[in-house]
């Protein structure tokens, strides 16, 4: 049978040309609308017509200390929430439960699987009820005569990392179950044996085996946890004051509460750009070997 030129090859884009096709329609034309709203003033009540202003409006955000707030906030909710207490908490429980009995690892299994698969509004309104002033938390204290306090005023970006932490920890959990249950245990039972102790067969053989897992969960987890807005609003809507708005919560407040659709639109685009950053760093981090 005689080879094909290259000119008569199959097209192998074709199968995936409808996806392409729905993805620039659903998705790359909504960005570049934004990306042109970011560079207009445009209002979404009192405007006949929107004019262009150029970097008007990215100017405005680096001057402005709310929004300087808002990318601090976030980077702390991010790093509390997702790159130590999700990730560190479902490789712990995932650790956990490959020694756990059946019984154990499947009440386990269930219980965070189900603050996972919660919309984020309902698990929201039930970490809100948890540290309210008057809630589940306080309660708690109260009986063992600790010291209460409204952790929503006090504390509220903490408050929001941990119910963040709470409800998203079920990913990292399953993703380390699966990459712990992918490592050979010849290789470990051999370290055993040769006398490495625990710690260093953790360090030279589990940590590098799960490299790669480790970056793209982290990856994972950091773009959602960027993007968190209704478990936010729900419990603090920002408050208070501005003590828990993050950039999702502050470009919201902009667009939709002050009807500033191009300024809140240029805070969006922004909010992306550190996303993009941080996938930068985290797909150069996968590339690199131990």
């Amino acid at each position: 049978m005689r080879a094909l030129r290259p000119g008569r090859r199959p097209v192998r884009w074709l199968p995936i040309a409808p996806a392409t096709a729905l993805l620039t329609l659903f998705l790359a034309g909504p960005i570049a609308y934004c990306v042109y709203l970011a560079f207009t003033d445009t209002q979404l009540t009192g405007q006949e017509a929107a004019s262009f202003v150029g970097l008007a409006n990215f100017r405005r955000a680096f001057g402005d200390p709310d929004f300087v707030n808002a990318v601090l906030l976030t980077l702390a909710f991010t790093v509390i929430s997702s790159i130590v207490g999700q990730n560190t908490l479902g490789f712990a429980l995932a650790a956990l439960m490959r020694r756990a009995s059946g019984p154990v690892r499947s009440l386990t299994g269930a219980v965070v699987i189900a603050a996972w698969v919660l919309p984020e509004i309902v698990a929201g309104f039930l970490l809100y009820t948890f540290f309210n002033r008057r809630g589940t938390l306080n309660a708690v204290l109260e009986w063992l005569h600790l010291p209460q306090q409204n952790w929503l005023f006090t504390l509220p970006i903490l408050a929001v990392s941990f119910a963040n932490v709470w409800r998203g920890t079920a990913f990292s959990m399953l993703v380390y179950s699966a990459a712990l249950d992918g490592i050979p245990r010849e290789v470990t039972e051999a370290a055993e044996v040769d006398g490495a102790s625990g710690l260093r067969r953790f360090r030279h053989i589990t940590l590098p085996m799960l490299r790669r897992s480790i970056g793209t969960n982290l990856m994972l987890n950091t773009l959602q946890t960027l993007s968190v807005f209704g478990l936010i609003w729900a419990m603090t809507r920002g408050g208070p004051g501005n003590r828990s708005q993050t950039l999702p919560v502050f470009m919201y407040d902009q667009a939709f509460l002050k009807s500033l659709i191009g300024y809140g639109t240029a805070v969006a685009l922004l909010l992306l750009l550190v996303g993009g950053l941080f996938a930068v760093v985290y797909v150069r981090l996968l590339r690199e070997e131990v």
